[in-house]
């Protein structure tokens, strides 16, 4: 079985481009040139050098040797929190934002939830001197207001969305508005392997780095270039795919996506897409999408900004249907128990969709000699207001 993108843009049932007619154009172009401008040299070639001298890569592959102990395995940790902006999103940006010059746009748009994309976003523009307008929910301008502050350092246009629960789906929402009111001189710098074809397969070959850096950097820590589990929170999905890519086929290799449960999987606030979600189309693309029995996409709920989302890229779809991927639901307090768990024992402070892969570890059932590599998407400075809330609230508690 091909776990990778057919001809057509579909990961099995699931993918393919449903989009306005305006867009037709821009998608077909993009379409039609992505795969040749990415593998031409001189692209390869100025993508791989900023990759190494801007972004700072490779990032370390950790052994965590007091959270191995914890959990009785031998668990390594890509550290992608270690990136120039603080997550893995400016593996994806660095690409598009070349790929979007080479196409002639001189406009880019983006949406954000977290603020981590909208930073990587902002982040680029400025390096390529090209404007930057970022839709954001005013629920997560709310709670991510250090990001919001960077974006606007960086010279990015913040742009409020207000309509229905104000996050990452309405962000999504209002910057399609925007590309199909400006497609001739706009790109949309799509975050996660969502979207219509071809953004999911280029994002994840963006993102596909990582994976190649974990091949090699296990092959110098463990004498063999494959793990037996690898982990990483899906949203979207970008990280996740990155993690994966090069051993989708890899059957030794046993994936682990971690989505989040909000206040539990049956709990009506949850985000848990792949175990609550029915097939449906979500910004351009089929998929699972959390949905009523009118077909109406319901709201979904989680502590994590970036993992707000009621839908799933859709590889991870296709990886979830097939068996080749488990998924874990992780909820509010077990992310946030992860997070501080890893801070105690390892010094690392995690973002909180990052935290949500860390709470899987507990759900798992690990043999001793297992190699477990774990994908730490971001860092934690964004969520320290929601981090200190937790352990006061914990600590109060305790008392």
């Amino acid at each position: 079985m091909d776990y990778n993108v057919n001809s057509e843009g579909y990961y099995g049932e699931f993918g393919g481009a449903y989009i306005p007619e305006i867009l037709y154009g821009n998608v077909k172009n993009l379409r039609e040139q992505y795969l040749e401008i990415m593998s031409d040299p001189d692209f390869r070639a100025e993508f791989d050098n900023l990759l190494r001298d801007y972004v700072g890569r490779p990032t370390p592959l950790y052994f965590a040797s007091r959270l191995s102990e914890r959990y009785g395995a031998r668990v390594y940790l890509k550290r992608e929190d270690l990136n120039h902006t603080g997550a893995h999103k400016i593996n994806n940006t660095i690409g598009q934002i070349l790929l979007a010059r080479r196409m002639g746009k001189t406009r880019i748009i983006a949406e954000t939830g977290a603020g981590q994309h909208g930073v990587a976003t902002a982040t680029v523009c400025a390096l390529k001197g090209m404007r930057c307008i970022v839709y954001m929910g005013e629920t997560d301008i709310a709670r991510q207001k250090l990001n919001v502050q960077k974006m606007e350092m960086l010279g990015a246009e913040v742009r409020p969305v207000t309509s229905g629960n104000k996050t990452l789906k309405d962000a999504t929402n209002e910057a399609i508005r925007d590309w199909c009111c400006n497609p001739a001189d706009t790109h949309y710098i799509i975050g996660s392997t969502v979207g219509p074809h071809p953004y999911p397969d280029m994002v994840a070959q963006f993102q596909s780095v990582i994976s190649s850096e974990i091949k090699n950097q296990l092959q110098r820590h463990e004498g063999r270039d494959w793990p037996d589990y690898l982990m990483a929170c899906v949203g979207g999905g970008s990280n996740g795919a990155g993690t994966f890519y090069h051993y989708l086929d890899d059957m030794r290799v046993k994936l682990v996506a971690s989505e989040a449960a909000g206040l539990g999987v049956d709990s009506g606030e949850t985000a848990a897409t792949i175990h609550l979600g029915k097939r449906g189309i979500i910004h351009g693309s089929r998929t699972f999408v959390m949905q009523d029995e009118d077909g109406q996409i319901t709201e979904p709920y989680s502590v994590s900004a970036g993992l707000d989302y009621p839908g799933i890229g859709p590889m991870h779809a296709n990886l979830a249907v097939t068996g080749r991927s488990q998924v874990v639901a992780v909820t509010d307090d077990e992310a946030l128990a992860a997070a501080m768990e890893l801070t105690r024992l390892e010094g690392i402070i995690p973002a909180i969709e990052s935290a949500h892969a860390l709470g899987a570890l507990g759900k798992m059932d690990f043999r001793q000699e297992d190699v477990v590599v774990l994908t730490l998407s971001g860092r934690g400075d964004k969520d320290m207001e929601t981090f200190v809330e937790y352990f006061n609230s914990t600590r109060q508690e305790g008392s």
